[in-house]
């Protein structure tokens, strides 16, 4: 707050706390119903009023439970006045109820005093009865704290993770938080953890609040329903007298769960199934031009090629019977010379599937001179076709089938409101998309629907289960080592392969501490 100088003054909440005695009784068949309002004088000689606490029913003695805090400004002089009613109706309005008597003091007078007891008066200035109202005053001296968990290590203790700020606060609740276990305790729930309690300070110079030392089993102990409980003790406060502790740390959830990698998948018995989508639309250039990306040269190779080998290598060692379907869309295709977004393209629907990567290469070289390369790029059919299968899936009883889908293009998406909504709806099934973007086009299509910073969300609103799509530009890794290549798509079994009902190997702890003020 800054008065009309330009000066800044400092506040100190106070907490006022107010009783009375020997009230007088207006109702004729009962005792009064008091209830007292405190007003704050504005520097314009006005009143207003800063809140109201509970009416008591019946009561000629009444101690008020709500309280009333309010700044504290030493060098200003503060004026308050603390008027009772008995109150007889629900309407909000004091003016229809019974005054009971006021008192007009400075907060400066509670302050210095701690506690004033006076004589309630009347508007005329006259005693309202015996009445007497005493008015309390405690500073209240609030905290900024956070903690700061550490790990044991040969060299002393290091930090493992410290929460945020919970600002002006003396009952903080800190947002869960996961930590790997080997960062917290070095993977031993029995090794010894210490947790210290700060109050931040914007200079950097923090306060210890208290500080107190466990092991990760014994914070699991804890549950929403009987916390495990923790005294945060400052040393330098030990030698007071009657100092107890500093607050105490409640943790209402501590737990560690297993997070299950791409491998453990693999070894538990998760056979992994791999789709090919091609794209043959009229962007990519004529065939039979060394512009064309379709374009085969005399070593044998195009970007589509070279795709198709780098990622088919690292997924099909995961394939148990290493048989692929592969699908062409937006070409015209023999004999209707239809437009077809999901065509097998060794042109068997009964039976899409190509033997290896090797059988892959042969398959699109000889359908490529057969097709007529046409439009629009829709990624949805292929999608949804994978989908069917991986529905099918999720209904096993155990998680044994995993579907991914590799889609090679050129550019930018036709139906991208139908794709993602494909997307979407496949985040609940054990389905995984990889988007190898060829060419120098705009990919910024794809690099939305590999929603890494947030959730997919399809144009009714519906919201991904989780991120399943990873877009890999072919321009970032064609001239580089196979490694780099695999190393992207690792990506996204380490990171965004999860089965249903599986979680990440993360300790979980939710505070509720310090229920006390802090000494």
């Amino acid at each position: 707050m800054a008065s009309a100088s330009g000066a800044t003054h400092f506040a100190t909440k106070v907490e006022l706390t107010i009783s009375c005695e020997n009230l007088m009784d207006m109702d004729v068949f009962s005792k009064s119903d008091p209830l007292c309002a405190m007003y704050i004088r504005s520097s314009g000689s006005q009143w207003y009023e800063f809140g109201r606490t509970e009416m008591i029913l019946n009561c000629l003695n009444p101690k008020f439970a709500k309280k009333f805090v309010i700044d504290y400004y030493f060098e200003m002089v503060q004026s308050l006045k603390f008027c009772v009613y008995d109150i007889d109706n629900d309407t909000y309005d004091l003016g229809d109820d019974d005054f009971l008597g006021e008192l007009e003091c400075t907060l400066g007078q509670i302050v210095s005093s701690k506690q004033i007891t006076r004589g309630l008066l009347l508007k005329d200035k006259r005693p309202a009865g015996r009445g007497t109202i005493t008015v309390s005053g405690l500073f209240l001296w609030w905290s900024d704290p956070f903690l700061e968990f550490y790990k044991q290590t040969e060299t002393g203790w290091q930090l493992a993770h410290r929460t945020e700020v919970v600002y002006n606060n003396l009952n903080p609740t800190w947002r869960p938080f996961r930590i790997s276990l080997r960062s917290l305790c070095g993977g031993d729930v029995e090794n010894p953890i210490k947790v210290d309690c700060y109050d931040h300070r914007v200079n950097g110079s923090h306060d210890l609040i208290g500080t107190f030392k466990s092991t990760l089993a014994e914070l699991q102990t804890g549950t929403h329903i009987s916390p495990a409980e923790f005294e945060c003790i400052n040393a330098n406060k030990l030698k007071k007298k009657n100092y107890k502790n500093s607050g105490v740390l409640c943790i209402k959830r501590c737990q560690v769960v297993k997070e299950y990698s791409f491998l453990d998948y693999i070894m538990g018995g998760c056979q992994i199934n791999f789709t090919i989508a091609i794209d043959f639309t009229g962007s990519n250039g004529d065939p039979k031009s060394p512009h064309s990306l379709h374009y085969i040269n005399p070593e044998g190779y195009n970007e589509y090629l070279t795709a198709i080998w780098a990622v088919g290598n690292v997924i099909q060692d995961y394939d148990s019977n290493k048989m692929f379907p592969v699908f062409g869309f937006g070409a015209q295709v023999p004999p209707s010379w239809q437009v077809s977004h999901e065509f097998p393209i060794n042109f068997n629907p009964a039976n899409p599937f190509c033997s290896g990567i090797e059988g892959v290469v042969q398959a699109y070289q000889q359908c490529l001179p057969l097709l007529k390369l046409w439009g629009p790029t829709n990624f949805s059919p292929v999608i949804r076709h994978v989908a069917c299968f991986a529905r099918q899936a999720l209904q096993q009883s155990r998680a044994s089938q995993y579907y991914v889908l590799l889609i090679i293009t050129d550019g930018v998406i036709t139906d991208m409101d139908q794709t993602c909504s494909a997307i979407v709806e496949a985040s609940r099934l054990p389905m995984s998309i990889i988007i190898v973007g060829v060419g120098g086009e705009d990919f910024s299509a794809m690099e939305f629907l590999d929603s890494d910073d947030k959730l997919l969300r399809s144009p009714n609103g519906d919201v991904a289960s989780r991120d399943i799509v990873q877009f890999v530009p072919f321009r970032d890794f064609q001239h580089a080592k196979r490694p780099c290549c695999m190393s992207a798509l690792l990506v996204i079994f380490f990171q965004k392969v999860r089965v249903p009902g599986l979680s990440g190997s993360l300790l979980i702890i939710l505070f509720t501490p310090l229920p006390k003020i802090l000494s």
